[in-house]
């Protein structure tokens, strides 16, 4: 397995299918995990999920951009949708990641263009989530957060339980809202646990450390046995449901999803879309062995029922680009 998710991780990062996937589209079986390739698209999926008590925070997908002219674009893209959400009064607020602004271009940009989108969003009261990526843009992520905290208060983070700081880190954010998650690029060794028991023992310790000092705690997990922890743990510390949620990804494990919205529990589930989907859905593929059992259940089922078919599909995009 340590091979496959390899394999993915070098697909996520690789420019020339990143450019075929666009090109094809959602022709691998994406479509069931990413809300569409448009506007419209993403809206009428937002409707839909809060027609079943879910929240949502909505991703424009993108990342590592190095050219200026993308990165207005991408953010001009995430101000129409905040538009949108506004105008269609669904419950949504945005994720958004720093390397699509600019963030690899010059730091001073990326501000300018993530303060463009926090500035429209608190107009409408809305809610920003800087995503954090991989360790070299860790500190300048949160640098970007200190600098418009200082105007803004209708933003917030992502802490990554792989990387041995994050205790650190949760303890200076605590009076932010945050999303805990294990951690999806590939680190080394030096700077981020690599067994997955050390990361779940940490990932459970920042959850509980953030729900008993911490303002807000998105809980972004497909794992219930993390899930039935934390419910016994607010349960026995009487924390109070609007104190948290549960988070998911668009297309996993969506009856756990329905069940625990259904149960009163506040979920929100993580809505990406748009064209440039190929590295996102390799990660989410490549991050953790249940991720690659989810997807290839769900997305694979009629194909094939094993990990080897989703390779497949990538090595037939592979294919498809070395045609053109």
């Amino acid at each position: 397995m340590p091979i496959l998710r390899d394999f993915f991780y070098n697909l996520s990062e690789n420019q020339l299918l990143n450019s075929a996937a666009q090109k094809y589209g959602l022709r691998l079986g994406a479509q069931s995990v990413v809300a569409g390739t448009n506007i419209p698209e993403v809206i009428q999926s937002i409707k839909e999920l809060n027609a079943q008590g879910i929240s949502c925070t909505v991703d424009n997908l993108g990342e590592f951009v190095y050219e200026k002219s993308e990165a207005i674009k991408a953010k001009d893209q995430i101000l129409e949708v905040i538009e949108a959400i506004h105008e269609n009064d669904v419950d949504a607020h945005i994720s958004l990641k720093p390397s699509q602004l600019g963030l690899d271009i010059d730091y001073d940009f990326c501000y300018d263009n993530l303060e463009e989108i926090v500035a429209l969003a608190a107009r409408y009261n809305m809610h920003i989530n800087i995503d954090m990526e991989n360790y070299a843009r860790l500190q300048p992520s949160f640098d970007l957060l200190d600098q418009l905290s200082l105007k803004y208060d209708n933003v917030g983070t992502v802490i990554q339980a792989y990387f041995f700081n994050a205790k650190e880190n949760i303890e200076k954010y605590k009076n932010y809202r945050l999303r805990i998650v294990k951690g999806a690029y590939k680190e080394p060794a030096d700077v981020a646990y690599q067994d997955k028991h050390d990361i779940d023992l940490n990932f459970i310790d920042l959850i509980e450390y953030h729900l008993l000092h911490g303002k807000f705690t998105s809980i972004a997990t497909h794992d219930h046995n993390i899930i039935n922890h934390v419910k016994q743990f607010v349960k026995d510390h009487n924390i109070p449901n609007d104190k948290f949620e549960f988070q998911m990804l668009y297309g996993f494990r969506k009856e756990m999803q329905l069940e625990l919205a259904k149960e009163g529990y506040n979920f929100c589930t993580y809505v990406p879309f748009g064209s440039d989907w190929y590295g996102y859905f390799m990660r989410r593929l490549a991050e953790r062995p249940q991720n690659l059992n989810l997807v290839t259940k769900q997305v694979f089922t009629k194909k094939t029922n094993t990990v080897l078919g989703v390779a497949a599909a990538a090595f037939i995009l592979g294919r498809l680009t070395k045609k053109k």
